[in-house]
């Protein structure tokens, strides 16, 4: 029986990359970048970015569990909960048992939560006139980012492993 050869270790790089020549730093500085751009637009809504987040998912499917909404949102339990209740104190959500399952707590929009994608769809469109970068080119971006994600790195079911 032959035995499979080891793979060769990558070599390193000849010279660090400067920091504007780091893939992790440019995508760094667009998302913190594009946060100081949508905050004021979000302050009109009187919500914060997390909130804002729920509210676009709950506008997709409106009632959901408490754990079907951290994992759309790639959140944990533990974050998603207390801005859940801040959501319900400020009249945008309704928190409630699941008669099926009184272990579930759903979620749902408030009159006042379905009233705020009105005035969104209109911040989104002035969001978009304030980038000044054409919506052609916003979702490319959008759908190349979309596609780093899926193929870059381990997929998240399968544990990292170090290099020995």
């Amino acid at each position: 029986m032959r035995s499979k050869p080891k793979p060769a270790l990558p070599a390193p790089l000849k010279e660090l990359p400067k920091l504007d020549e780091h893939l992790c730093f440019a995508l760094y500085a667009a998302g913190n970048h594009m946060t100081r751009l949508f905050v004021p637009f979000l302050r009109k809504l009187d919500v914060t970015y997390p909130q804002y987040l729920v509210l676009v998912v709950l506008w997709q499917g409106d009632a959901m569990s408490v754990g079907e909404l951290a994992a759309a949102l790639l959140m944990d339990l533990g974050s998603i909960s207390p801005m859940l209740k801040r959501m319900e104190k400020k009249g945008l959500v309704v928190r409630g048992r699941d008669p099926n399952d009184e272990r579930r707590v759903v979620v749902s929009l408030s009159a006042r939560g379905h009233a705020l994608r009105a005035r969104t769809k209109q911040m989104l469109g002035e969001f978009y006139c304030y980038l000044s970068v054409p919506v052609d080119e916003l979702e490319d971006l959008r759908d190349r980012l979309h596609r780093f994600t899926t193929l870059a790195g381990p997929s998240t079911s399968t544990p990292i492993r170090a290099v020995v």
